[in-house]
């Protein structure tokens, strides 16, 4: 969905910032969030100019954005002076928030929802709004892949995370109902995590599926998003050793993403990881039709009164709320039991086998924008709620692909530390 008028108006906006920022070739970049950690503060003054300059020559080419206004930041933390992007159906005060969609343009928010608020007061300055799937559902946005322009980014969470693969930006914020923060960071090659669902607070973020919503968050590393956590007060936990569990019989998936996880995990073994098989396929099935069924239901009653008001004009949104009404709640009220009876049982496995690690999505991202991609890889952890991070796997040629790492619900640091650990792995093997 290409909005020709507000992307003229976007471009100039840019330009005018670069020149207002003074960019000259000698300005620092900082190509991640560790460093920008642990520059200064003039540093990091000069390395948002460079952002600024970053943006203005790739954005004509990526479309990652819907304007790019750098706010003041409201208080001091360890985010002072670090920039970031977030996606637009989350609330930001006199900034757009369109929902992705032409019947909300030149909507402006009228107050901070609570992450952006918690960011702002740790110092971080929010540069802008990144775009969306009209209403984080399936109409795609103009945005391309920076690792192939040719191809999604993957959605719903399209600009965040093509803007940090293009190093537009250190972070993003995201959200997450099935895939939308794990399938685009494989696609575009960055680290991608979902916490625990209700860890973070939902306030001023555009529902669809209330059960399943979770906010989300990119970055270029699994140290980054270490440091990112750490940052936001969250607890970092310590490293550990644990056992892996790895699907046995291996989940379906595109010959490209089967060869290189199949890779991957001997890599891990001949490093010494102990990896141990799960008997999860089944359930991962189960659930990701569960989750579906979740989102059609609850997604069709929130939007039920906009699709009265204007119909075939939601685009996708508006198929899925014809579809969805039509669910009868005894199916609703059985997919909930499903997903319930699944977290006992995933609970019991992670006893064993306390990180597991599935492909973070079905192969490389689709060409062209009109799919944003299979979310069957991602959409049974958030309808378990456990937390999950997808970190880049080695890929000797083609587009990026990612590997997911899940642990269970409020062992949110554990996952993180267990791909902090596995990137080195990997890297140190490569």
């Amino acid at each position: 969905m290409t909005q020709t008028p507000q992307i003229d108006r976007r471009t100039f906006l840019l330009a005018a910032f670069a020149a207002a920022a003074g960019a000259t070739a000698d300005v620092p970049r900082l190509e991640t969030l560790t460093q920008w950690l642990q520059a200064p503060r003039a540093a990091r003054e000069r390395a948002l100019q460079a952002c600024l300059e970053r943006i203005h020559d790739l954005e004509p080419s990526i479309h990652a954005w819907v304007q790019v206004s750098p706010e003041k930041p409201t208080g001091r933390g360890k985010l002072s002076g670090i920039p970031f992007g977030v996606k637009d159906i989350i609330e930001t005060r006199g900034l757009p928030t369109e929902y992705g969609s032409p019947i909300y343009q030149g909507r402006i928010g009228t107050t901070d929802a609570a992450i952006v608020r918690d960011l702002r007061l740790r110092g971080a300055i929010l540069l802008g709004k990144t775009q969306t799937t009209a209403f984080a559902y399936r109409t795609p946005a103009p945005t391309r892949n920076p690792r192939n322009l040719e191809h999604t980014p993957g959605g719903s969470s399209s600009g965040s995370a093509a803007a940090v693969a293009a190093g537009m930006v250190p972070f993003a914020v995201g959200e997450q109902t099935l895939g939308s923060v794990l399938r685009p960071a494989s696609y575009c090659g960055v680290t991608g995590f979902k916490p625990t669902y209700g860890l973070l607070s939902m306030e001023g973020v555009l529902p669809l599926a209330h059960s399943l919503d979770t906010l989300g968050f990119f970055t270029h590393t699994p140290d980054d998003m270490l440091a990112l956590w750490d940052a936001m007060g969250q607890s970092s936990g310590t490293t550990e050793d644990l056992p892996l569990g790895v699907p046995d019989p291996a989940p379906e998936v595109e010959p490209a993403m089967a060869a290189v996880f199949q890779s991957t995990i001997a890599e891990l073994r001949n490093a010494g990881v102990r990896v141990r098989p799960v008997d999860i396929v089944a359930m991962l099935t189960k659930l990701a039709g569960a989750a579906r069924t979740l989102m059609f239901y609850e997604g069709a009653r929130f939007h039920q009164e906009r699709f009265n008001m204007y119909g075939d004009r939601l685009g996708d949104l508006a198929s899925l709320v014809r579809e969805g009404l039509e669910i009868p709640v005894q199916t609703y009220e059985q997919a909930k039991r499903d997903i319930a009876d699944c977290q006992f049982l995933i609970g019991e496995i992670y006893k064993d086998t306390p990180v597991m690690l599935v492909p973070a999505a079905t192969g490389p991202a689709p060409v062209g924008l009109g799919f944003t991609g299979d979310t069957r890889m991602n959409s049974p952890w958030t309808a378990l709620g456990t937390p999950a991070i997808a970190i880049p796997m080695a890929v000797s040629d083609g587009l990026p692909l990612g590997l997911q790492l899940t642990a269970d619900r409020n062992q949110d640091s554990r996952v993180i530390r267990a791909a902090v650990r596995l990137q080195r792995i990997l890297g140190r093997n490569s």
